[in-house]
């Protein structure tokens, strides 16, 4: 085989100046041979043992005895190519289903897919569309995987990932002194009968976007040329998912993003922080969770929501891009700045008559002490939502809101899981204790 192999090689090769070499030709053919020689290899020696036969197994549904049925074989796509794994086959005549336990044992039960296959289907996927995943593979891997397989295994394998983050909450170590919790929304579009009966933001009252919920936990890091506080990149986690923050007076448990919200401070040491900041865009759901959660967190609304309101309101009190509209703009702003809120609700007073002054108004009034940035800054924290928005974008909005696409709820929140465990570099980390079942 040896000397059959180097004859090959020279063939590959030839004899004459190896400026004439197709130098990525040779690359590609000799990439594929030594896999191809590998994954002969590992079949001949799966295929030789026959230690998967026996007398009886137990049924791996209903736990009667099972009875050896032969050999099946089953092509599997594997980091080395297609290989035809001939497997011992159990038939149970109790439940009349038939399973192999070697697929088991090699992490092929309902899939087609090896581990690395699926593993490199999961980083992907998780990154870029069905489609572009499968080109993907195709062209760096050499691995035919069609879109809507590489749909099924993604969020089989997301499934997998959030059944995983349930049950799994392990800390990170000593929590920094100052933790930040910043909590927010955002819409994935889905298909139509994701959101029968829903009201939402179309002309019609109808709605095509089902909110994800995202709780992102970082530390600070250092301060920019205006002193004020800088994230650290590194301490950045995100946890998200399209679920309900409400729960019936009659519950006794939390909501289920509650519980991810707990599950997530948990593993990050949040609730072990000396500090604990909560920020927000000002959603009453937001503090409602938070004092549910943290009462005794420092809650912040973040400042450029706040200068948001003032100025929808000079707009519309003096009417867009005009002087008048900017200028009194930047004088409630700078009296937001100092912390002069009786000021700012003072002018807004004389525009009763205004829909966005008294939105502005009640904004304001609601969420005062949540707006004592001078207080604030003094503490050295953090005033603004910037962090959580990136992660809007970053996890939901680069992989969920491309054109054309469409989700259902199920398979949105299973590709986020898979998405937020890559994010949050704990995708070894899953796989370590999914080869451990």
């Amino acid at each position: 085989m040896a000397t059959a192999l180097w004859a090959d090689i020279d063939r590959l090769l030839g004899e004459g100046p190896v400026e004439a070499l197709d130098f990525e030709a040779i690359e590609t053919a000799g990439r594929r041979a030594a896999l191809e020689v590998m994954g002969q290899a590992l079949a001949a020696r799966l295929n030789a043992d026959h230690s998967d036969v026996r007398a009886a197994q137990s049924c791996d549904r209903c736990g009667a005895p099972a009875r050896y049925a032969g050999r099946r074989t089953k092509t599997v796509v594997t980091a080395l190519g297609p290989l035809a794994l001939a497997r011992a086959w159990y038939q149970c005549d109790r439940c009349h289903t038939g399973f192999c336990p070697r697929d088991r044992a090699l992490g092929l039960s309902g899939t087609s897919l090896s581990p690395a296959v699926l593993r490199m289907v999961g980083v992907t996927a998780a990154r870029v569309s069905f489609a572009e995943s499968s080109a993907l593979l195709r062209e760096l891997a050499g691995l035919a995987v069609e879109p809507k397989q590489v749909e099924r295994q993604a969020e089989a394998l997301g499934r997998a990932i959030a059944a995983d983050e349930r049950s799994t909450v392990e800390p990170d170590g000593a929590p920094a002194d100052t933790l930040y919790l910043g909590l927010d929304g955002t819409g994935v579009p889905v298909r139509r009968a994701e959101t029968r009966g829903r009201r939402g933001k179309q002309p019609d009252g109808s709605a095509k976007t089902r909110e994800a919920k995202l709780a992102v936990v970082w530390a600070s890091a250092g301060r920019d040329q205006d002193n004020n506080p800088l994230r650290d990149p590194e301490s950045v986690s995100v946890n998200g998912a399209i679920e309900t923050v409400a729960c019936a007076d009659t519950d006794t448990d939390l909501s289920p993003f509650a519980q991810r919200v707990l599950r997530e401070t948990q593993r990050r040491g949040f609730d072990r922080a000396k500090q604990q900041v909560i920020l927000g865009d000002g959603a009453p759901w937001i503090w409602n969770l938070a004092d549910e959660l943290f009462p005794d967190a420092i809650q912040i609304v973040d400042v450029f929501h706040a200068k948001g309101y003032l100025f929808e309101a000079a707009r519309a009190i003096y009417g867009a891009g005009t002087d008048l509209a900017q200028q009194w703009g930047k004088q409630r702003r700078d009296e937001l700045d100092r912390g002069r809120l009786d000021a700012v609700l003072a002018a807004l007073a004389e525009h009763t008559s205004c829909p966005e002054a008294e939105a502005c108004s009640s904004y304001i009034t609601n969420n005062r002490e949540r707006m004592n940035y001078p207080h604030f800054r003094a503490l050295g924290l953090c005033i603004t939502t910037g962090v959580v928005e990136g992660a809007c974008k970053h996890v939901v909005a680069t992989r969920f809101k491309r054109g054309g696409m469409r989700w259902t709820v199920n398979g949105a929140n299973a590709v986020m899981a898979l998405r937020c465990v890559i994010l949050n570099n704990g995708f070894d980390d899953f796989w370590e204790r999914r080869a451990g079942l």
